[in-house]
């Protein structure tokens, strides 16, 4: 009898208590209570100068390449280097045989010796044909004939030193030198082979890869319309040698020291429309190699005047129509169609839809709605996104 009791006494006080939160929720909403405006953050837009950007496909190449190629021909005897090192120029690489040219050595020198003794000889003759002259004792013939003698013996002094310095190079040759320092590749002859000074047989290769080239290509009408740009007023044009150039990997990652650009070719490939350029790098630890894919991005103009809204605060539409909340009079949110430029760090470089002095929602744009007032505050970017505005302009773009 006491659970019985109990059960209809449960009953009524759950009735009671659903009883008075309806009666409060229709007090609520007689008196006309509304939930408060969202905050917001928000960015006042202003004009400022920012990087043109263009991310270029184009690959290493090294600054410096050299044949190693044997002088005089011979029986390799050594290789003295290893594969693959960093050699200096005038380093020894290989050794020929130099028995041969030793030999041939020591026979311009006997022949210069000889040349020297006949040489000697022919100024005593012109001498002592000169005392007699002058006592009118011979006769002008004979010191002729001496002086002749004499000059086909000087001559063939110097013929026999040139000989002899021509013997000596080629002794010098018997080692194989680098010609310039670079990075040697593998050895493409072994010892016991015979070399020969004709140029057709190469020993090795030599890259210099610090610093390197960058050859990257650039669509002939891309180049056109940003000389119309700066031509127009609409761009300004880098100053020379100041265009700031920088290398990114396949992975995303940039590489750590910026280049310098060198030149762009004066003519357009006709198969492929597109314009050559090349920047050069430092490569001290030796990560760029030849031959190494890459893109290559560079400032090659500054647009004066831009907008620039953060990323955070664009939203799309349906259609993929990127758009943005601006503050309108009554701080009510306004949805504006943008048209979007490339990135620049953590930001997007407005094209269309924005002027300066306008208010954007940058923070809380999932709680806004079109029309609804909102607590603007202003809004201030964590330390990613700092870090995000500090970093290299990437170029892409989106409507």
């Amino acid at each position: 009898m006491l659970r019985n009791t109990r059960l209809p006494r449960l009953k009524a006080m759950m009735a009671a208590t659903t009883l008075l939160v309806l009666t409060a929720g229709q007090t609520l909403a007689q008196e006309g209570m509304q939930m408060p405006p969202a905050a917001v953050g928000v960015v006042e837009m202003k004009a400022h100068a920012v990087p043109v950007v263009n991310e270029l496909p184009g690959r290493i190449a090294a600054t410096r390449v050299s044949e190693v190629r044997a002088r005089v021909s011979g029986i390799l005897q050594e290789r003295v280097f290893e594969q693959g090192t960093l050699v200096k120029q005038g380093d020894v690489l290989y050794r020929i045989d130099p028995r041969l040219f030793r030999v041939r050595v020591a026979s311009a020198e006997a022949t210069l010796q000889r040349a020297k003794a006949t040489q000697q000889n022919a100024r005593l003759q012109l001498e002592r044909q000169q005392n007699l002259k002058e006592r009118n004792i011979a006769t002008g013939i004979d010191y002729d004939t001496a002086s002749v003698n004499l000059a086909q013996a000087d001559a063939d002094v110097a013929s026999a030193e040139a000989g002899l310095d021509e013997a000596k190079i080629n002794l010098d040759y018997t080692e194989v030198r680098a010609p310039i320092t670079g990075i040697i590749g593998g050895a493409l002859v072994t010892e016991g082979a015979l070399v020969t000074a004709d140029g057709t047989s190469n020993l090795a290769l030599i890259q210099q890869i610090d610093p390197v080239y960058a050859d990257f290509t650039q669509s002939a009408q891309d180049l056109l319309n940003l000389k119309r740009a700066v031509a127009e007023g609409k761009l300004e044009s880098a100053a020379p040698g100041e265009a700031r150039v920088e290398l990114v990997f396949d992975d995303g990652s940039l590489y750590a020291e910026p280049g310098r650009l060198l030149f762009a070719s004066a003519n357009v490939d006709p198969n492929t429309g597109q314009v050559t350029l090349r920047a050069e790098f430092p490569n001290k630890h030796g990560d760029l190699l030849p031959g190494m894919y890459v893109r290559v991005r560079i400032e090659q103009a500054v647009r004066q005047d831009a907008l620039t809204v953060p990323q955070r605060a664009v939203t799309r539409n349906e259609a993929g129509q990127a758009q943005v909340y601006v503050l309108a009079e009554g701080n009510k949110a306004e949805l504006r169609p943008v048209t979007l430029g490339q990135v620049l760090g953590s930001e997007w470089v407005v094209e269309t839809g924005l002027k300066s002095g306008e208010t954007v929602i940058a923070d809380g744009v999932q709680k806004v709605q079109p029309g609804a007032t909102v607590a603007p505050e202003p809004w201030k970017p964590d330390a990613t996104a700092d870090a995000g505005a500090n970093a290299p302009a990437t170029p892409a773009k989106a409507e």
